[in-house]
């Protein structure tokens, strides 16, 4: 092939530091745009961001100029300067060190944005971590649960 081509689709789930609810609606408004411009900037393709005050989701694809680990690192980086800077109950603001990275088939595309578009509604009868637990067990990915927390 004389070019690369890739279309590598990807949900990509994290949390606030000891999953505390830190991510009020207020915050999410500036926080959801400014995440957006990083994937932007990276030349990925965001599709659909969506949380709730102790977690987020983003589903895009990535671009063949970037690694799953690099885009994330942005994210969490950039971000946590953000958000330390919008009141003192944010100044000591972290995400948690890991994340939940999953392939999405092409088909499934408008599955998962309506999924993450629901988190809100999601969320009144399921915690993140019953979440976090099910996508995993979906997905096939071994873990021991003594790791998935900080």
């Amino acid at each position: 092939m004389s070019q690369s081509l890739s279309n590598i689709l990807v949900h990509i789930v994290f949390s606030t530091k000891n999953r505390q609810k830190l991510l009020t609606n207020g915050i999410c408004s500036e926080l959801f745009p400014y995440i957006a411009t990083i994937v932007k900037n990276k030349k990925c393709c965001l599709y659909e961001i969506g949380g709730v005050a102790n977690h987020i989701h983003i589903l895009c694809a990535l671009s063949k100029t970037i690694t799953a680990s690099d885009l994330i690192q942005e994210i969490k980086i950039s971000s946590s300067k953000l958000l330390k800077t919008k009141g003192s109950e944010l100044e000591n603001f972290f995400w948690q060190n890991g994340y939940g990275i999953f392939s999405i088939s092409p088909g499934h595309l408008n599955l998962v944005r309506s999924y993450i578009a629901g988190q809100a509604e999601h969320h009144k009868v399921i915690t993140f971590e019953d979440e976090l637990r099910k996508l995993l067990n979906k997905y096939n990915v071994k873990y021991d649960e003594k790791y998935l927390w900080d």
